[in-house]
């Protein structure tokens, strides 16, 4: 079974099951709710070195994994994300996505759908076996598991989506009410009082 060969995909399954267990330590917990994530840097679509911190800035933050360019639902999800743009900016929120693509893909395919927010390349999939997102359905591309967080400024996860199926990705209206529910809690000036 070591030796046998997908020869539509020029694999074998030895080497991609290597390839897996270095990618994914079984030990490795996704992070969920509560969590902070850590201040990872990786490049953008630009191939400039950004880290997360930097990007969030002191501001609620959408964080996007997604597996690619090629896949129909994250293309679906993309066109959702970018109708909130508008909002996400005037509301001093931040949104980022990422993915094992090559940076120039990701600015291709950013520039193709009207996105203005941060993309950034995990291409080397060491970020994505720290975070146990490794989805291993999918044994040609080795693509990040579909997940989104709503981030606090200091990176801590207020809402943890898995994407998997279509329906576990949130929706704009989901993404709202964490926004303003981190909104609520990180601005002291959110009552106005009348003088």
């Amino acid at each position: 079974m070591a030796d046998q060969r997908d020869d539509r995909r020029g694999v074998t399954l030895e080497r991609y099951a290597r390839q897996q267990s270095s990618t994914m330590p079984s030990t490795t917990q996704r992070p969920a709710s509560g969590d902070h994530l850590i201040d990872f840097e990786l490049p953008d679509q630009n191939g400039n070195r950004r880290r997360l911190s930097e990007l969030v800035g002191g501001d609620p933050a959408v964080l996007q994994f997604y597996r690619g360019f090629w896949c129909p639902k994250d293309q679906a999800q993309f066109r959702a994300l970018v109708q909130l743009q508008d909002q996400v900016e005037v509301a001093y929120t931040r949104m980022i996505s990422v993915s094992v693509d090559r940076p120039e893909v990701e600015a291709a395919f950013r520039a193709g759908i009207g996105a203005r927010w941060t993309f950034l390349s995990d291409e080397s999939r060491e970020l994505q076996a720290q975070l146990g997102l490794l989805e291993t359905t999918d044994t040609v591309h080795r693509p990040y598991v579909p997940t989104v967080f709503t981030l606090y400024p200091d990176l801590k996860i207020h809402s943890a989506y898995n994407g998997y199926w279509f329906w576990g990705r949130p929706s704009n209206a989901e993404l709202a009410v964490d926004l303003r529910a981190i909104t609520r809690a990180i601005r002291s000036d959110w009552e106005v009082r009348a003088r």
